[in-house]
């Protein structure tokens, strides 16, 4: 614990009852310098009770001296053995109320592309429990046929760099216990920007692939040409329109 209990109601005691500066009362609490002013003017706080740090064990009352004589000390808090490790999180994520109705998405859609990860690592990415994964493993879960998998990134249950480190971990994991990986979970366990550096997959001919090349045999390949409009005209004739042109006197 790095700051004082009630740290707005300490600064109010000290800047009350000693002579320290608004820095060292600032430093002391976790305040801004500005705020500690704002309490010595009267304009931030002006209802809250001082809390003695001295009576309650969270101060030496040397402390108080050391900074009452020298402007730059900074005051050190009373160590508590009971306050040890108390900043760090116990359990799952915390998740919003607006976003746990997501959550078992999210979760099949890790189970289903990253089946790699443990348990553990996906109750930490989207903040669940392990028998809420199993059942989703196990397709067991009540609502299970209503359940669409969704990136948790674009759900908002985590972040890409954490979904990165979880699949990195997992991947020195199974490098270590010597499994062999095929090319496609090679591919899914490499971080976003590995992935978007990647050649592209090769894709399967379609049914007209190879015809670009392909000719035709001559007669095919050379229609008709009517571009000369004395050939357009020049059609072939039947008997009587020969006789008939027999007659003209312009031959």
């Amino acid at each position: 614990m790095n700051k004082p209990l009630m740290a707005k109601a300490t600064a109010v005691w000290l800047v009350d009852n000693t002579t320290l500066s608004f820095k060292q009362i600032a430093d002391f609490c976790g305040m801004h310098e500005l705020e500690v002013q704002g309490i010595a003017d009267g304009d931030v706080a002006p209802g809250v009770k001082g809390f003695d740090p001295v009576g309650n064990n969270q101060l030496d009352e040397g402390e108080i001296e050391k900074g009452q004589k020298d402007p730059l000390y900074r005051l050190r808090l009373k160590h508590n053995p009971a306050a040890a490790g108390e900043e760090k999180r116990r359990g799952p994520r915390y998740t919003p109320l607006s976003k746990r109705q997501d959550r078992p998405a999210a979760i099949l859609w890790l189970v289903k592309f990253h089946p790699e990860l443990s348990d553990g690592a996906i109750g930490k990415l989207v903040g669940t429990t392990k028998p809420t994964i199993l059942s989703i493993r196990e397709r067991t879960h009540w609502n299970i046929n209503n359940i669409s998998p969704v990136d948790p990134v674009a759900l908002g249950l985590c972040k890409q760099t954490e979904l990165d480190a979880a699949v990195q971990q997992a991947v020195r994991r199974r490098a270590a216990e010597g499994v062999v990986m095929s090319d496609d979970e090679r591919r899914k366990l490499v971080s976003t920007e590995q992935s978007l550096g990647m050649a592209p997959e090769p894709k399967m001919p379609s049914s007209i692939a190879g015809l670009e090349n392909f000719s035709l045999s001559e007669e095919e390949e050379k229609p008709a040409d009517f571009s000369d409009a004395d050939s357009f005209f020049n059609l072939p004739q039947g008997e009587d329109d020969e006789d008939e042109d027999d007659d003209d006197p312009r031959r």
